[in-house]
């Protein structure tokens, strides 16, 4: 994959799900030039053509693609209003189901379910996150098609994903679409809610903007070229 290199003549492209996602990393960066911020839209297609719409009209424009915004966190990695750096980003369920079980794209042969992250640069932007007092791991980051709804789907999921921290719908998307531009990508995650069954009286999506607009104060002025 391509090393993140970052100058002057460049922007960070960073991708939100939706307007509310949108509005906290605006707040966090202050009008921060170095970074641009565009709608993905909701689910890994419509992120990946989202970001390959804005790739392709702003050739040579971006150094790296980050996919932000909140998630569900996994029990025991990441609780509700921490935030999540992916260490890699896959397509959780990607694959086929047999008769052994789930097998992924990659043992399919078909490709790949997984987007590599710049390991320095994940570790980079972690550190940024806690040096400011916040609370951050450092994971895989699943994105699905489907949310996980039930206690029995997010441990089969945390089974075979070891480490993994964060459930998305859009970081695989807008990742293939940055690696098909040769780009690197990131996915920053605040959690909102605990990967599992689905009860909205414990979400604190609140927090959760609140603990992304955090982030991205830190990361706008931590950030060195």
């Amino acid at each position: 994959m391509s090393q993140f290199h970052h100058n002057e003549n460049h922007k960070i492209l960073v991708m939100t799900a939706v307007e509310a996602e949108a509005e906290a990393v605006l707040r966090g960066m202050g009008g921060d030039g170095r970074f641009e911020v565009a709608l993905a839209g909701v689910g890994p297609v419509q992120a990946a053509i989202s970001t390959t719409r804005l790739l392709a009209a702003g050739s040579g424009r971006y150094s790296l693609v980050v996919s932000a915004g909140i998630a569900g966190g996994y029990a025991g990695r990441a609780e509700i209003g921490s935030l999540v750096v992916s260490s890699e980003i896959a397509a959780a369920d990607l694959g086929a189901e047999t008769p052994e079980g789930f097998s992924s794209l990659d043992e399919l042969g078909f490709g790949s379910a997984v987007v590599p992250v710049d390991r320095a640069l994940a570790e980079r932007v972690a550190g940024m996150l806690a040096a400011a007092g916040l609370p951050v791991t450092l994971g895989p980051a699943l994105t699905l098609a489907t949310v996980t709804g039930s206690a029995a789907t997010a441990s089969m999921l945390a089974a075979r994903f070891p480490g993994a921290a964060s459930e998305g719908m859009e970081g695989f998307g807008a990742a293939a679409a940055a690696a098909d531009f040769g780009l690197p990508a990131l996915e920053l995650r605040a959690i909102s809610n605990a990967v599992g069954p689905r009860d909205k009286s414990l979400w604190r999506i609140g927090d959760a903007l609140k603990a992304l607009e955090a982030a991205f104060a830190a990361i706008t002025q931590s950030w060195r070229d």
